[in-house]
């Protein structure tokens, strides 16, 4: 009997730690930020790829353990941004460690950009095929609550910085 009751008590402590089924599934975000690969090569050949489709580029700083990194990216990779990310835009993901814990990754990266220090995660920078930063440094650090943003906001943010025509005027 005893022993009954300490099994419930055990399966009832560890259902408490653990989140619904219906919710993991739900919250299935992407986690592109890998820490293993060389980061500034993966920035060059975005670049290249933008530089050959007429695409600018949208660079995130993130980590994986991030929740709004991990949310900037899943709208980033849903079927309502294909469209916009698709026709004019190349995305890089790098893991930027744990800036606010001063083990930040990938510095040289954020500086190569005008960027001398990451206060969190996501940053987001816009750059041109050509790697000029076309936002500015408070907008690259401001995404630090990416998740609970609206998708509306986060969608016309992006759509702001389309990638221009073949003559080089902005499309609206």
């Amino acid at each position: 009997m005893i022993a009954r009751g300490v099994l419930a008590a055990a399966v009832l402590a560890i259902s408490a730690c653990s989140p619904p089924l219906a919710y993991a599934a739900d919250h299935d975000e992407p986690r592109p930020y890998a820490a293993d690969i060389d980061a500034m090569t993966a920035v060059d050949a975005a670049l290249s790829r933008a530089t050959l489709a007429g695409k600018r580029v949208i660079l995130v700083m993130g980590a994986n353990w991030c929740h709004d990194s991990r949310g900037l990216a899943e709208h980033l990779e849903s079927a309502r941004f294909a469209p916009l990310i698709a026709g004019n835009f190349e995305v890089v993901y790098v893991d930027a460690g744990r800036p606010r814990d001063d083990e930040a990754a990938n510095m040289d990266v954020a500086r190569r950009f005008g960027v001398e220090a990451l206060v969190g995660t996501p940053n987001v920078f816009i750059l041109s095929a050509a790697g000029e930063r076309l936002n500015d440094e408070e907008d690259v650090l401001g995404w630090r609550d990416a998740a609970s943003r609206d998708p509306d906001d986060i969608h016309a943010y992006f759509e702001g910085y389309r990638a221009p025509d073949a003559r080089g005027n902005p499309v609206r």
